[in-house]
């Protein structure tokens, strides 16, 4: 957590290890007389509660940010060994990936609200070690 000296904006980076993990579709289905729902992709869970983690812990116990934000993701995905390519362009897609941080971001209580986030830049790129960098920075009103 850090605060720019001259405006006193606050921002904070995360980093995160693992293999990004898109928030797929849910499914809904009866058991009995209830209703429940589930995700499609059982990476989802683990790799948002890895999110959580590391921005609780980046934030340090300060308030969650709850203004106009800014939001910059990099997800480093593993490169398969038969790839040549130079950037990851297949799937997971990149706007179901930096929904999945969105979401974990605002149950971390890094963010009050995913609604507050006015400016969203998410590229994916190979790196040998997989994971992602999330910056959340206020921004001027």
């Amino acid at each position: 957590m850090s605060a720019d000296a001259q405006t006193g904006r606050r921002s904070v980076v995360i980093d995160v290890l693992g293999v990004p993990a898109p928030q797929g579709s849910k499914r809904a289905f009866v058991v009995g007389n209830r209703a429940v729902i589930s995700e499609d992709s059982k990476k989802t869970a683990p790799w948002r509660d890895s999110v959580s983690a590391a921005g609780v812990a980046a934030m340090a116990g300060a308030p969650a940010f709850d203004g106009a934000l800014r939001v910059e993701i990099e997800f480093r995905m593993p490169r398969p060994r038969s790839v040549k390519r130079a950037r990851p362009s297949v799937k997971p897609d990149v706007d179901k990936l930096a929904r999945a941080v969105l979401d974990s971001l605002s149950a971390a209580a890094v963010i009050v609200d995913d609604a507050r986030i006015v400016s969203l830049r998410a590229e994916k790129v190979y790196a040998d070690i997989s994971g992602a960098t999330i910056r959340v920075s206020e921004v001027l009103a």
